[in-house]
Formats: structure tokens, sequence, C-alpha cells
């Protein structure tokens, strides 16, 4: 699943690479680096430079999964539901007692401000174990491991996330970095499915924004 949508770019600067650390730092101290807010698995957390969002991008995230979570919860309390929101697209998973739940949440993640679209992906099953859950957070490791191994892709313009052996792809991205991306993960021992929740851009695209950020 590919979600092409674009966001307008903004040029970065020495000022703004230095407001990033500072913002950064008190972030982290604040809210620590998870943005799964109850619980689960995901690689490649916190505020960071390479990031190819804008600085303000990255606030705004943090505050969606921070408020989509809190209502979440509040609906299914006898689920575990995971919230990540990357460039305001926000991807639910975990497991919820019944389809009511699942409605439930999706609607009132939807209902979040600044909210651009939601994934659903939440499964109507009794919830994972702790060794499950552990799994899935190794396999997430691995997945973000290998696209540190390979040079041929920036592995900072991913976000990780697994779930249930399943990996979702978060990130801006071309096509390109999209497919090679997708075939390193699935050659992971231990993934059972690739998920794309990225949105697409040019390579025009990305040379202007890796350009402003040397």
């Amino acid at each position: 699943m590919t979600l092409n949508t674009r966001t307008p770019r903004t040029a970065g600067s020495r000022t703004g690479a230095l407001m990033l650390a500072g913002l950064l730092t008190a972030l982290t101290a604040l809210a620590g680096c998870a943005p799964l807010i109850l619980g689960g698995a995901v690689v490649g957390t916190g505020l960071v430079v390479t990031d190819r969002r804008t600085t303000g991008m990255q606030i705004e995230d943090r505050s969606i999964e921070s408020k989509a979570g809190s209502r979440a919860g509040a609906l299914a309390t006898l689920g575990r539901i995971n919230v990540t929101s990357y460039n305001r697209t926000v991807l639910i998973t975990g497991e919820v007692p019944g389809e009511t739940e699942r409605a439930a949440v999706e609607k009132a993640v939807s209902g979040v401000e600044n909210v651009r679209a939601v994934v659903n992906e939440l499964v109507v099953a009794p919830n994972l174990t702790l060794s499950q859950r552990s799994g899935d957070s190794v396999l997430g490791t691995k997945v973000k491991a290998s696209f540190v191994d390979a040079k041929d892709l920036a592995a900072n313009a991913f976000k990780v996330v697994a779930e249930r052996g399943v990996v979702y792809l978060l990130g801006r991205v071309t096509e390109r970095e999209a497919q090679r991306a997708t075939d390193i993960a699935r050659a992971v021992s231990g993934v059972v499915k690739v998920v794309r929740v990225l949105d697409i851009i040019t390579e025009e695209e990305l040379a202007a924004m890796t350009g402003a950020k040397r």
C-alpha cells in the first residue's frame, strides 16, 4: 500500500538545524523517543536532522500521536493499540476485541486535528503476548539494520513498524527507494508481508531536498 501524496518542499538551513537540535533535546526530555503511544514495536524513532520532514511536521506528528493514542486507548481499553504518524498520515496497528471497537478507533483518530489520512491495520484478535511483541521488535530492528547495510539506500528516510510479522514502511521517498526498501525488507527472515505507507516524491524533489540539507 502506497499513499502517493505530496507536501511542499522546505529548504533547510544551518539555523534550522540548530533549532532542530534544541527541539530534539527538549522533546526527548518531555515525551521520550517512542511514537507508539500504547505499546508495540517500532524502529527509527525520534527527531533527527536527516528526517525528510520539516521540523514543524515532526513536532506535529508527535502531537498527533499523543492525541490519537489517548483517544484510541479510551475507546478500546481491552485492546492493544499503536499509533504512528508520519507527515500527518496515521498508521493504527494492534488488536481490538471486535469490529465495533476497530471502527470506533478509526473514527476517533480521523477526528484528531491535522490528520490527513488514516491507515487502519487493527486486527480483531487477542492481544499479542510479551514474547510475540519482543519478536516483532527484533524483526523491526533487523529490517532497519538491513537498510543501513544497503549502501544505495538512505535508511533514515524510513520509519519501520513491525506487527505480527508484517513490516510497515513509512517515509517520504522516491519510487526507486520505495521498491528497493520493499525488496530488502521482504528478504529479511521472519517478515510475513511488507505494507508501504509512503509519501512518494519525485527524483527532482529528492535532489532539491537533499541538496538544501548539505
